[in-house]
């Protein structure tokens, strides 16, 4: 039987009281929402229960700082995982000690145990590193509220910044002395475009190994699946970001030929980078497709089934001529909120007032007509590499290689034909273009959200490992080039006006 220990949950607004009223239970208000709106709480902010099923005040209020209130929620689930891992070896291996009595040794004791015993997991060296900043910034709240005497994780200088790059004013002078050495420095993982195809081809069309179609594979979603990846290898989200946009934000004009653009909202980007998505017209044909046939079964079959009218608290778009104005049902003012300040979990709550009735804003939905999960995004692409294995094709991939794959075929595409480009153009014309890709990195900089060039400056050393024929032939000729639409079209990075639906123009 497995020890008990402590244990990772998140707030949410519709969790259906029991039944048979439990005696701790009874003193809650029946409704929950009005107390977790009156405290400032989102949907889907982790706090932790003791092994005793106890809830430890002071700890959990560190998740109550406005910085990790408004953080991205898998950012929050990786911190208090993290620091749920750290308490549990306490309780279990260092005689069941709280948080407020750990020390260096304790922490000493964790590190070679996750790291270096043959009986620990033998985590990498990222994972280490992503888990000891998360557990140090905890301790380093609780000793500036003191809370706790030290920091039990051992702290070294921190080196030098390179060359252009500043750190937040929050930035501390020390750092872990335990992080990792070993992880990889600035090689990153990705996969070419006929890798990414073949992945693509036998993981989520349910292809053979010869990359042909099989008559075995029967996979009702085969189609959206392989559209959703399409975008992410084409445009650079990330998994959240993508898998949280509606059909207002989509770009569906699929007539137009070369790229299209939308505004991705900062509510639903990672540290609120919000900027233009550009998709080209392969993918927005696809796209359309989808709506059109797939999107459209499902939400025909959940309006007849009553699936909507169930919703609760639901979030309304009731003028379809302006989606972007979105009503708050129950509130006595009619209160309307901008499409592009909803935050993921309160986009799953908007319907829109279509044509044919009730429907989500959602774009993506599963088999049910409702929302789909960024977890089932995830258990799709674990499907797709057990789907590779037992087919014998060597490919794995999970969704940041598609970023990884989007930046490096984007910079070399970009960089390539950049000389010549200017060549050809006149000197107004140079000046223009020379705003918008005049430098290829600052370029995919921006289109992957990324704070500092120096960030995006690891896929230049990509470029610079592969060998001069290989780079040649990396970018397909089905690989639309930006260059390739007109410039007016793909404008500035000016962020659009507010009364605006922010689609794709």
């Amino acid at each position: 039987m497995q020890r008990p220990g402590w244990t990772v949950h998140f707030t949410g607004r519709d969790i259906v009281r029991p039944a048979d009223g439990l005696p701790w239970l009874r003193d809650l208000p029946e409704d929950l929402a009005p107390w977790l709106d009156e405290v400032g709480l989102p949907d889907g902010l982790p706090f932790l229960l003791s092994p005793r099923f106890e809830y430890d005040v002071v700890l959990n209020s560190y998740f109550h700082r406005v910085s990790l209130v408004d953080a991205p929620l898998n950012s929050n689930a990786n911190r208090a995982r993290a620091l749920a891992g750290f308490l549990n070896f306490l309780h279990g291996a260092r005689g069941g000690k709280s948080w407020r009595e750990a020390t260096e040794a304790d922490h000493l004791a964790y590190h070679q145990w996750r790291r270096r015993d043959l009986a620990g997991p033998r985590v990498a060296g990222s994972t280490w590193s992503q888990e000891v900043a998360h557990v140090n910034q905890f301790f380093r709240w609780a000793a500036q509220n003191n809370q706790i005497g030290a920091v039990p994780i051992p702290q070294r200088s921190r080196r030098p910044a390179p060359h252009g790059r500043r750190h937040g004013v929050r930035s501390e002078e020390t750092v872990p002395a335990t992080y990792a050495h070993d992880e990889g420095g600035e090689r990153i993982e990705w996969l070419p475009p006929a890798s990414y195809r073949l992945w693509r081809d036998v993981g989520l069309r349910g292809y053979g190994s010869d990359g042909l179609p099989s008559g075995r594979f029967k996979g009702r979603w085969s189609a959206r699946n392989a559209t959703f990846t399409d975008l992410m290898v084409r445009t650079g989200m990330r998994l959240s970001e993508q898998a949280n946009l509606t059909t207002v934000e989509m770009p569906m004009a699929a007539g137009l030929g070369g790229y299209q653009r939308f505004w991705l909202p900062g509510a639903i980007a990672k540290y609120f980078s919000a900027r233009w998505i550009y998709v080209p017209h392969s993918v927005i044909r696809d796209l359309v497709a989808y709506v059109e046939l797939d999107r459209a079964e499902v939400v025909e079959a959940a309006r007849a089934a009553g699936r909507y009218d169930l919703w609760r608290r639901p979030l309304v778009v009731d003028d379809p001529s302006r989606p972007q104005r979105v009503r708050v049902s129950g509130s006595i003012d009619r209160r309307v909120v901008h499409l592009r300040e909803l935050k993921p979990a309160e986009r799953r709550r908007l319907l829109i007032e279509a044509p044919g009735g009730l429907e989500p804003a959602m774009f993506w939905l599963g088999e049910d007509g409702q929302p789909l999960a960024v977890s089932t995004w995830k258990s799709i692409f674990s499907g797709a590499n057990a789907r590779c294995r037992a087919r014998g094709v060597a490919l794995s991939c999970h969704a940041h290689l598609l970023r990884h794959g989007f930046a490096v075929v984007t910079l070399e595409q970009l960089q390539r034909g950049h000389i010549a480009a200017l060549a050809e153009l006149n000197e107004a014309q140079r000046g223009h273009y020379t705003r918008i890709f005049g430098d290829p990195l600052d370029w995919v900089r921006r289109r992957l959200g990324h704070r500092s060039v120096l960030t995006t400056s690891i896929y230049l050393h990509a470029l610079q490992e592969l060998e001069m024929e290989t780079r040649m032939a990396l970018v397909p000729d089905t690989w639309e080039d930006p260059r390739d639409t007109p410039l007016q079209r793909i404008g500035d990075d000016t962020t659009p006006p507010s009364n605006g639906a922010g689609a794709a123009e």
